[in-house]
């Protein structure tokens, strides 16, 4: 686990790569094959860069060190700092996703049965549209795999012996 400093640090220089390369998260997603976000998170260390992507990004961002793109390739602590919610961008979508979060469950439940919506096997891409009034607008795209709750049985659980019944 990176120490929080250490991490910090780790993260100015992957900003400062990019800040070099003078392209946008959009941009280097489309050099790469990857989601706008997922690029985000590669550069803030909350994902891990996989080797056959690794060459796709330094060729993106040409700052990127040998020893960058390793720490990248190492699994990372995904968390944030707590004061993080306080920044008006993360306050609102997590008041969006308050708002309208039971509803989503709703047709989630109601469209696929009992379960939810995976955040490991799972997309996410920012985009900008102009809307019906000609203003621009924020689209997120949340993608992720359906996963059904599944009934516990005693006899699907692997990690136990089985009971021997008299």
């Amino acid at each position: 686990m990176e120490e929080s400093s250490a991490r910090a640090a780790v993260v100015r220089r992957l900003m400062a790569a990019k800040a070099e390369s003078g392209k946008s998260f959009s941009d280097v997603a489309a050099e790469t094959g990857l989601t706008n976000v997922y690029v985000a998170q590669l550069l803030r260390r909350q994902a891990q860069l996989k080797p056959d992507t690794a060459p796709k990004l330094r060729a993106a961002l040409p700052a990127l060190t040998d020893e960058l793109v390793d720490l990248m390739m190492q699994p990372p602590f995904r968390s944030y700092h707590p004061d993080i919610v306080h920044e008006p961008a993360i306050y609102r979508l997590n008041e969006a996703v308050m708002h309208f979060g039971e509803s989503i469950k709703e047709i989630i439940n109601e469209e696929f049965g009992d379960g939810i919506m995976s955040a490991i096997d799972f997309y996410c891409s920012v985009d900008k549209v102009q809307g019906a009034d000609g203003k621009d607008r924020v689209v997120v795209t949340f993608d992720g795999k359906y996963l059904p709750y599944t009934e516990q049985k005693s006899e699907h659980m692997m990690s136990r012996p089985a009971r021997k019944t008299s």
